[in-house]
Formats: structure tokens, C-alpha cells, sequence
């Protein structure tokens, strides 16, 4: 058995105080026997009011909460998953961006989240996550005590075609970090982990924000870790804070035996019709 840990967040406006809770988790990680840590999408800085902060996105070398949690790591011995941090990018645009550390404090892998978030809801919420950050274009896994990790990041776990790349390169653990809406978490989050998480016959961890923010925007919550059948492990539903969970690596293969999906699957004949 492999134990991780889940840092569900409320993260705020101030990324000292979002990297200090961060690092605080490192800390209780190692101290409760994990060997990694996972935390939500924009885990250091969640702010909707982007002229307020802009003053906070720099680049990697200069990002506090980053580094920091790259000195917690080395210090206790412990992997992290940086569910993803804003940074700035070539090109004076944004990036949203995940880390892998390693328990050297040493960046082992980068995701830049491939789909924006630009929707209109029914409840009057609209985002417009292109108009500042710039989409990626590269698939992300990454080596780790606990098998292979494939990255990616909230949005991207409504494009099929991610997942079974990721499926297709036999990751063993796929990291979906979030901070979904509400209304869309209420209806879709744990159909669609379940999914993603049968499709690539391998463990999802989704860990979350949750509440009410600072910037004024409510997040779902429910950080999950699901099994390679679909089983529901753990749902942190409303709770912030850091839980444990416990992989059995071994059912990766025992999934894999019994459902051969990822071997059987072909290529879809494209259709001629107008």
C-alpha cells in the first residue's frame, strides 16, 4: 500500500499566506507517512480580479509559494504535486501551470493546462480564461515512487482525447486538480472522474478548492481519489483540509487482466458523410 495525501483548499488572494498552508501540508504529509502530497488547481493564488493579480504572477524562478514548497519537500522528505500555480510565460502571457517535486525539492515535471476555461452558465457566471493565460500544447507524465503520473488540470478532464493519450502511455495514477464551479461540480465532477479514471484503467486523485473565496467565487470541493474499477476511495465532500489515502498499486494490473480495454482499443474509422 502506497499513502498519499490531499490538501483541500480555500485558497485566497495572498499567496504568502496560500504558500504557507501549502507547506504546512508538506510537513503533516511526512509526519502521517505519505509519500506525496496532492493539492488543487491555482493552489497559490486564486484571484479573479486579474489587474490585482497580476502583481503576484512572475515567473518560475521568482515564485515564492513555488520555491518554498520546493525547500518543504527536501527538508521532510516528501513528493508533491503542485496542482498548479500561476506563472508568467514567454510572451508576457500566463501560464497555469502544474509541478511535480521530488523529495530532493527538485522540479520533476510541468503541465501547462491545454484547455481554457471560457464558458457562460445558466447561473449568470462567465469566465474567460484565455483572455489571460495561454493554453499549452504538450502532454505531461512524470516517474514517481508511486508509479507513472500523467498531469493534467480541471477543464481538461472534459476532453476525452487527454485521457486516453495519457491511458494510451499506461500511467498508473493521473492527477486531476480543480477548482470547478459549483453548479458544474454538483452534475459532473464525480461522473466525470469516474470516467476518466475507467477509461485509463489507472488511479485518479482530484484534489479541490472548495468554499467561498476572497475574490467572491464558490468552489465545488469534493477532492476525490478513485480507483482504476471507478470505486470512489475517497470524497473529502465539503471538508477543508489534508486526508490520507491508501493505493493498492496492485489493482492497476488487476483492473488491466480483467478489463484489456487500453490493448483492445482502435483507431475510429473516420465517417464520409457530409
Amino acid at each position: 500500500m502506497h499513502r498519499i495525501s490531499i490538501l483541500q483548499m480555500t485558497s485566497g488572494i495572498d499567496p504568502e499566506e496560500n504558500g504557507s498552508a501549502i507547506v504546512a501540508a508538506v510537513k503533516a504529509t511526512a509526519e502521517g507517512g505519505g509519500k506525496m502530497l496532492f493539492t488543487p488547481e491555482m493552489c497559490g493564488l486564486l484571484d479573479r480580479n486579474r489587474k490585482r493579480a497580476a502583481k503576484h504572477i512572475v515567473s518560475e524562478g521568482q515564485n515564492g509559494v513555488l520555491t518554498s514548497v520546493c525547500q518543504a519537500c527536501a527538508e521532510h522528505g516528501v513528493w508533491a504535486s503542485l496542482g498548479s500555480l500561476p506563472v508568467l510565460a514567454e510572451g508576457g502571457r500566463f501560464a497555469n501551470r502544474a509541478f511535480v517535486i521530488d523529495a530532493d525539492g527538485e522540479i520533476r515535471g510541468r503541465y501547462d493546462k491545454i484547455h481554457m476555461f471560457d464558458v457562460d452558465l445558466e447561473t449568470g457566471e462567465s469566465w474567460r480564461e484565455s483572455n489571460a493565460y495561454q493554453p499549452g500544447n504538450a502532454v505531461s507524465t512524470v516517474y514517481t515512487p508511486l508509479g507513472k503520473l500523467g498531469l493534467t488540470i480541471c477543464y481538461d478532464i472534459r476532453f476525452p482525447a487527454l485521457f486516453q493519450e495519457l491511458g494510451g502511455q499506461r500511467c498508473d495514477l493521473i492527477a486531476i486538480p480543480a477548482a470547478f464551479t459549483v453548479p458544474t461540480g454538483r452534475d459532473h465532477w464525480h461522473i466525470l472522474q469516474r470516467a476518466r479514471a475507467i477509461e485509463a484503467s489507472a488511479f485518479v486523485v482530484a484534489a479541490a478548492q472548495v468554499g467561498q473565496h476572497e475574490d467572491g467565487r464558490d468552489t465545488y470541493g469534493h477532492s476525490l481519489v478513485v480507483d482504476p474499477w471507478g470505486k470512489v476511495i475517497l470524497d473529502m465532500e465539503q471538508r477543508e483540509g489534508l486526508e490520507f489515502a491508501e493505493l493498492d498499486l496492485s489493482r492497476i494490473e488487476e483492473v488491466r487482466r480483467q478489463l484489456p480495454s487500453l490493448a483492445n482499443r482502435r483507431d475510429i474509422p473516420r465517417s464520409d458523410a457530409p
